[in-house]
């Protein structure tokens, strides 16, 4: 028989669109054609499969080769192919046998030597193959990601030639175990930083709600240090969760570890940094940093130096939480439930109000800087804090400040209140929820009124003051929110 059907996996977002390889051995003049709507990477696989093939001690076919990977409106990128090609060859041509190719999934890139590498987006092809019932066999490099997903067969292969014994059943391939995870997650404490107490409090209330927070202050003033700390208050990842943010990181350049499975993202783009590398896309469409970081922290330094078109495209993904990438030939949707932190000096030089008088900016120096920041934007950030410097007498006296546990003890409290209530954290409300959660008695909705009028908020504004109060009250364990929840709430609207 001339014809062998393998099946193999596409990338889709976060999804993995089955692709079936059809490899047709006829007669004619020599030949080696990939159609089915491949990219140049998956028709470089021709110059990878016959190098391998002979490597490995196996005839090429001096016939007409066709591989068809259908369907065929789907893009097929990367050389994740290069191993279902080689396997559709060979068995094509009669030199392995094709009555199990139906039991597995492949993927993986062939070197010349015949060696398998790594490939993107093991762990979304791994749950794809799982739902389909069959096993996966796929580079060593990535068996223990892809082993993440509960009762699939991953077998971890290092080269052709492995996999062809394989198939032929003389050395089989060991299923691969399920990784060892680490039961506790290391993070930096929060104890490390000294002083800045209402910073703190004001990422305890961040860490309870889910809640964004820019920081304003002078460099050195331990800006970095909150933001980095942010992630270990936060509570534990469930196991659904932690899976999509591993199947995300599995798409990025940097792949992902098994070892960090759990352990909530801390992404830190440099400010030099694109919209594209941000949001995400490309012609074939890649996750950015902001799905990178989903559920978990994307911390922006130095806010303002951010090219303005660049943090712009954050307004909608910070609303909807996820991010549409459309291009001519394909759309790509990846979740982006992160949490913003954002920090930036309150004036180009960095030192206005600083106690060393250091400052010299002018009025319009500092006008011109703030407003690198749309009012949209800012309306769309939660909390807004003040970030002074640190005085000497507390930078000389031992660290005294609550530790990362203590303070992920109550936001757990708060976060289970919130879940038990309304089966989301209170950054996620919307209006119709907010009026059945966060009624305000009298006192509050006169206090709220004329935070309204003098301040100039808007009604995101108005709404966010709400989710802000109703975690402050969680954190007290109050069923009603009061005017001191309602104050502290309406003091982070700081107004730049």
């Amino acid at each position: 028989m001339s014809l062998a059907v393998l099946h193999s996996r596409a990338l889709n977002g976060v999804s993995a669109p089955e692709v079936v390889v059809e490899a047709h051995l006829a007669n004619g003049l020599p030949s080696f054609t990939v159609v089915g709507l491949p990219d140049a990477e998956v028709k470089e696989a021709r110059d990878r499969v016959r190098a391998a093939i002979q490597t490995a001690r196996f005839e090429f076919p001096t016939r007409r080769i066709t591989v068809n990977l259908a369907p065929a409106d789907l893009p097929k990128e990367s050389g994740r192919f290069d191993l279902p090609i080689a396997l559709g060859i060979l068995a094509a041509s009669g030199q392995i046998p094709q009555d199990k190719l139906s039991q597995y999934e492949f993927a993986g890139e062939l070197a010349l030597t015949g060696e398998l590498r790594p490939v993107r987006g093991a762990l979304a092809m791994s749950l794809a193959a799982s739902q389909a019932g069959r096993a996966f066999i796929l580079p060593h490099a990535n068996a223990a990601e892809a082993a993440l997903i509960t009762g699939c067969e991953v077998l971890g292969a290092g080269s052709l030639a492995e996999v062809c014994a394989h198939l032929a059943g003389h050395t089989l391939l060991r299923r691969h175990p399920a990784p060892e995870l680490a039961q506790t997650t290391q993070y930096p404490d929060l104890a490390d930083v000294k002083g800045q107490r209402p910073a703190k409090r004001a990422l305890e209330i961040a860490a309870a709600g889910g809640h964004s927070v820019l920081m304003v202050g002078p460099p050195g003033t331990g800006k970095s240090m909150l933001a980095s700390r942010l992630p270990g208050l936060l509570p534990p990842m469930e196991e659904d969760a932690a899976l999509q943010a591993a199947a995300l990181q599995s798409l990025g350049s940097q792949g992902f570890r098994a070892e960090q499975f759990r352990q909530r993202p801390y992404r830190a783009p440099h400010h030099t940094a694109s919209a594209i590398a941000l949001v995400g896309g490309g012609t074939d469409p890649r996750p950015g940093e902001i799905s990178l970081a989903h559920g978990g922290v994307l911390f922006l330094d130095e806010l303002p130096e951010f090219d303005r078109k660049v943090l712009e495209v954050l307004r909608e993904p910070l609303e909807n939480r996820r991010i549409v990438i459309s291009r001519a030939a394909r759309q790509a949707e990846y979740p982006a439930a992160f949490q913003l932190v954002a920090a930036m000096n309150p004036c180009p030089c960095g030192y206005r109000g600083h106690p060393n008088g250091r400052c010299r900016c002018t009025p319009d120096q500092v006008a011109r800087y703030t407003g690198k920041l749309s009012g949209p934007l800012l309306d769309r950030i939660d909390l807004i804090i003040e970030v002074p410097a640190v005085p000497q007498e507390e930078l000389a006296a031992p660290a005294s400040g609550e530790d990362s546990h203590t303070v992920r003890q109550r936001v757990n409290r708060a976060r289970e209140q919130q879940l038990t209530r309304q089966g989301m954290e209170n950054a996620r409300l919307g209006s119709r929820e907010l009026d059945q959660v966060a009624k305000l008695d009298a006192a509050g909705q006169k206090l709220l009124g004329v935070a309204m009028q003098k301040l100039d908020l808007s009604a995101r504004a108005y709404h966010r003051i709400l989710r802000v109060a109703r975690t402050i009250a969680d954190l007290a364990g109050e069923a009603q929110i009061g005017a001191g929840h309602l104050a502290e709430a309406i003091q982070y609207r700081r107004v730049l």
